[in-house]
């Protein structure tokens, strides 16, 4: 072996598997071997350049969830929202009415 060659060595997880498949869909788009997205991850995890961080989903109390879903759903519907705006002229005759 030279020593450009490196050893390499079997790692076997449990994954979910809809979550694998796309990864190595995505992969095959981008044209690169699944094992390389996971072998750049693990050197970028290595070498800190990538840090993983634990965010605990947030969790509102009921009003507040009710009052999130009711804003929700307004935007989605497009209420309550102020229209594109192109020129500042535009904006300022907005606001003064």
């Amino acid at each position: 072996m030279t020593s450009h060659e490196a050893m390499t060595s079997q790692v076997i997880i449990n994954m979910n598997t809809r979550l694998k498949r796309k990864a190595m869909q995505k992969a095959k788009n981008n044209g690169m071997p699944f094992s390389s997205v996971i072998n750049l991850a693990i050197k970028a995890y290595v070498e800190g350049l990538w840090n993983i961080g634990i965010i605990e989903e947030e969790k509102f109390n009921e009003k507040t969830r009710k009052e999130l879903d009711a804003a929700i759903r307004d935007i989605k519907k497009g209420k309550g929202l102020s229209p594109v705006f192109s020129t500042i002229e535009e904006v300022r005759t907005y606001l003064k009415k």
